[in-house]
């Protein structure tokens, strides 16, 4: 089991902060968030983060919590993708999803699609576009939303290609059947239950979903889960050991209430150390 942290509140310096005391403090993985304009929350480009944290750093594997892809340009995701995995020398993962309509990113651009279909199949073509432009070679895209002329994008990434974990909404057939494609899945419960944390047993459904539906020459597959920040380390070592015996193999921390987290609670929490069993 590997841990990462989710930085949420803070200004800029203190969020970038953050990733290098993770990586003091026996951290595995330091993960901001995507968000362009949330009420009552104060947010930064993710790449901007990332960029800095990339080089105060050896060590964590990068990302955000999580990438809203049907809201980018694709090439121009391409290059960011490129600069922080390059800067970091090759410690970026991707973890994506179609985006929250709570996000006047989305809501307030007439000219974004909004329906979670059409948000899906560009989600996919994003993916798609990605996956073509990592050969470093000239290329045209002809998707169900996007299409381009031919271009191309380089170097390529350090490792040949980026890590992608899509959110899986478990047990959408559609949803899961998109994350085994790739390399991990950011699991979230279908329903009343989708804020819900995963239970060892849900994990225990989801690890043998996945074995049951994707190649297992396909390589490593990361099964990410989600925490808030424990009131009892005991405690969640323990749920930590659970939960990978039935086959997480990330823990993601993080506090998402304005009116309990700041920068300094975030802080004391890293400095603690993780979990682990």
């Amino acid at each position: 089991m590997k841990f990462g942290f989710v930085g949420s509140f803070g200004s800029a310096s203190e969020l970038v902060t953050m990733a290098r005391e993770a990586e003091e403090h026996g951290w595995d993985g330091y993960f901001t968030w995507d968000g362009i304009s949330l009420p009552g929350m104060d947010s930064y480009d993710p790449w901007g983060i990332l960029s800095a944290a990339a080089v105060q750093t050896e060590r964590v594997t990068l990302g955000a919590l999580v990438f809203a892809l049907p809201r980018r340009r694709p090439w121009e995701l391409a290059r960011q993708a490129l600069t922080v995995d390059h800067l970091s020398g090759g410690r970026l993962v991707l973890p994506v999803g179609v985006g929250v309509l709570d996000d006047a990113g989305f809501s307030a651009d007439p000219g974004q699609l909004t329906s979670l279909r059409e948000r899906a199949e560009l989600l996919d073509d994003v993916l798609a576009f990605l996956e073509r432009s990592w050969s470093g070679e000239a290329f045209s895209f002809d998707g169900t939303h996007i299409s381009t002329g031919e271009m191309t994008i380089s170097p390529r990434p350090v490792h040949g290609r980026i890590p992608v974990w899509p959110v899986g909404v478990f047990p959408s057939e559609r949803s899961m059947s998109r994350a085994v494609r790739w390399d991990g899945v950011t699991v979230q419960l279908r329903g009343d239950r989708g804020l819900d944390p995963l239970s060892p047993e849900d994990v225990r459904e989801v690890a043998t979903w996945v074995a049951e539906h994707r190649d297992p020459a396909a390589g490593p597959f990361e099964l990410v889960v989600q925490r808030d920040f424990p009131t009892d380390l005991d405690a969640a070592a323990q749920d930590a050991r659970a939960l990978e015996a039935a086959g997480a193999t990330w823990w993601l921390e993080a506090g998402w209430d304005p009116t309990k987290v700041t920068a300094e609670s975030q802080l004391a929490r890293i400095r603690q150390g993780p979990p682990r069993p």
